[in-house]
């Protein structure tokens, strides 16, 4: 059974259609779905493997050594904008920690580390002829020189939506063509300062949130409600932004510096709801062509997707209006775009089924009636926290092989890729986590054999981070982050372990050993919940491995455990209800990490925390006696 999802109005699912007409696709075959058991087989010779993050994500350092503020400063500083009012100022504190966030990414042998450059960071108005900020540029300078002494290959996104303020002021940001001219002077200003030792650029990352998120809903910065026009102009000067920054390292750097240059393009894989149904196919294709294809199309092909063109026409003219809302490139802005791709990033979280469902004209007009669609979720899809967020790994293959036969078999990186939990308490024993990555990457790889030319992987993401409008609320890191704490200290999850292993193994070997690496992973995590449980946590790799051999005495934690912890959880249900929290969780003494610790005598734990009031009932924390004998013992 499949039921529509109860969301909010970042997605507005009940979408209705007056036109019939939509052309699917001749190359793909959508009624072949393969789902196929899992594949054991290793990657090719030279896959990179890594992991991601973005600048105002994690950077912190908002307004120090001289960088200008951005529309997500400005934003989320906006009561009511963000979830809790939280905001990114001090974040990761990333800009300090950089050295020890390689560290980690050294142990885990990554291949590869995208991050971001802040456009205020090192231009503070946006403008290139009125400041450049050297601090700024010493800071991404060393960045990328020590993940080169670390053998890490920077990977570069040049836009993760933290635009200038000065240039939402002053021009109406991506609203405005200026906008392309700017960013192509500041990208031209990264070619020349960093171009020597990067060699794989990003323009954009996910255009499509960037337009409709904050040019449409007004969910994301700068928060404007522009429905119907909105998403469609910003997004028109986005590509055309592109297009330049491409065309200006073709000219001006490529034969010097050789790299090449891409775009990171997020989209869901819409499945039709019924393969035998011509209505929903052409409806599924129709969700895709406005997601990935609307950005896609044009710089593969030199325009928009036909089906954009005929949909939004037809309902601009049902309207009243005399143009179409869509945008319109000359013939020359089409040969222009055309072929600027040298690359394609592809972020991927999730799956929808669709199908076709009328909206009626007379309703307004948006983006999302634009295209004439319901989007519905099946109820037996893991959803481990994200409410948008299900967790269908056959829908990453059928994604990667549309790819393939729309765009000519492109060059692909995965520049994103994975899933986050929701909750107030944490549990290091990510265990959905890992099933997640070991199902989507399995999936990539049976692509690999399908014929798709995927190269890279990226693992969103290496931290915990800023989730833009759902604050801290969120969290898709490798390594848990205590935001809390001002030092924000980092603390392996267990799938940092099981992705190590996937990297070490190129792959899935074989079922035997594929097995051990979760239990590996799970024995890791559980001393690590003990000790971040009893605040008594070092995140360097070398010392975590001799802290988690010193503790292997359980029964010897449980007896300290049990005199520091004096309260538990209380029987009120707060969030999501179906995970239960059993009377053999302990909690940490600081209620907001709210740790588990795992009394090894207890039945097995459920594989989260879920959000409780906790209730506490200490006398006096830690004894000095107590306090002693964990540092003995570490």
């Amino acid at each position: 059974m499949i039921t529509m999802p109860q969301w909010g109005i970042l997605r507005p699912h009940h979408v209705f259609a007056l036109v019939m007409y939509v052309s699917a696709s001749e190359d793909f075959d959508w009624t072949k779905n393969e789902r196929t058991s899992f594949y054991y087989g290793t990657f090719p010779t030279g896959f990179s493997w890594g992991a991601g993050s973005s600048a105002y994500q994690t950077e912190g350092a908002w307004n120090i050594d001289g960088k200008g503020l951005s529309i997500w400063d400005a934003f989320a500083h906006k009561k009511g904008k963000i979830f809790l009012n939280e905001t990114a100022d001090s974040s990761c504190e990333g800009y300090y920690k950089f050295k020890d966030d390689i560290a980690l990414m050294k142990d885990m042998k990554l291949n590869h580390y995208r991050f971001s450059i802040s456009w205020p960071r090192i231009l503070p108005s946006g403008l290139k002829s009125e400041h450049i900020n050297e601090k700024g540029i010493k800071y991404y300078s060393d960045l990328i020189n020590m993940l080169l002494d670390n053998k890490i290959t920077p990977i570069v996104t040049l836009y993760h939506w933290d635009l200038p303020q000065m240039l939402q002021e002053r021009y109406g940001g991506w609203h405005n063509i200026s906008m392309v001219n700017y960013f192509n002077d500041f990208a031209n200003l990264c070619f020349e300062r960093f171009g020597n030792r990067v060699k794989y650029w990003i323009t954009f990352n996910n255009p499509w949130s960037i337009a409709v998120e904050g040019y449409e809903t007004g969910e994301h910065a700068p928060g404007l409600k522009l429905k119907g026009t909105g998403a469609y102009k910003a997004a028109h000067h986005i590509i055309k932004a592109h297009a330049k920054v491409w065309h200006t390292y073709d000219m001006q750097w490529r034969s010097k510096q050789k790299g090449l240059v891409g775009i990171s393009l997020t989209a869901d894989w819409g499945e039709p709801v019924d393969i035998s149904n011509q209505r929903d196919i052409e409806g599924a294709e129709r969700y895709i062509q406005f997601y990935l294809g609307w950005f896609a199309t044009p710089l593969f092909h030199g325009d928009y997707p036909q089906v954009m063109k005929d949909y939004i026409g037809r309902k601009s003219g049902q309207q009243g209006l005399g143009a179409s809302r869509l945008p319109v490139f000359s013939p020359q802005e089409k040969s222009y775009i055309k072929g600027t791709c040298d690359f394609l990033g592809l972020g991927h979280f999730t799956t929808r089924y669709v199908t076709q469902k009328n909206y009626p004209s007379g309703v307004g007009d948006s983006y999302f009636s634009d295209r004439d669609l319901a989007e519905l979720v099946d109820p037996s899809w893991p959803d481990p926290g994200s409410e948008w967020l299900y967790s269908v790994p056959w829908g990453f293959r059928r994604l990667l092989n549309f790819v393939k036969t729309q765009y000519g078999n492109p060059m692909i990186y995965v520049t994103e890729n994975g899933v986050s939990e929701k909750m107030l308490c944490t549990d290091l024993c990510d265990d959905w986590r890992m099933k997640y990555f070991k199902d989507y990457i399995n999936e990539m790889l049976k692509a690999i054999k399908d014929g798709v030319n995927v190269k890279g992987y990226t693992a969103w993401s290496l931290l915990d981070s800023f989730e833009w409008d759902e604050g801290f609320s969120e969290r898709f890191g490798l390594y848990y982050v205590d935001f809390r704490s001002k030092n924000k200290p980092r603390y392996p999850k267990a799938s940092v372990q099981f992705y190590k292993r996937i990297i070490s193994s190129n792959g899935f070997p074989n079922q035997r050993e594929v097995e051990s690496w979760k239990r590996k992973a799970a024995e890791t995590c559980s001393s690590s919940n003990q000790l971040l449980a009893a605040g008594f946590f070092f995140v360097l790799p070398l010392q975590l491995e001799e802290n988690q051999r010193k503790i292997r005495n359980l029964q010897e934690w449980k007896r300290l455990g049990q005199s520091m912890m004096k309260f538990r959880s209380t029987d009120r249900p707060h969030g999501d209800g179906n995970r239960d929290c059993g009377s053999h969780c302990v909690y940490a003494l600081h209620p907001h990490q709210c740790s588990s610790l795992h009394v090894p005598a207890a039945p097995t734990p459920v594989r989260n925390i879920c959000s409780r009031t906790i209730k506490s009932e200490f006398s006096g924390l830690v004894t000095k006696e107590n306090d002693l004998r964990m540092t003995s013992m570490l």
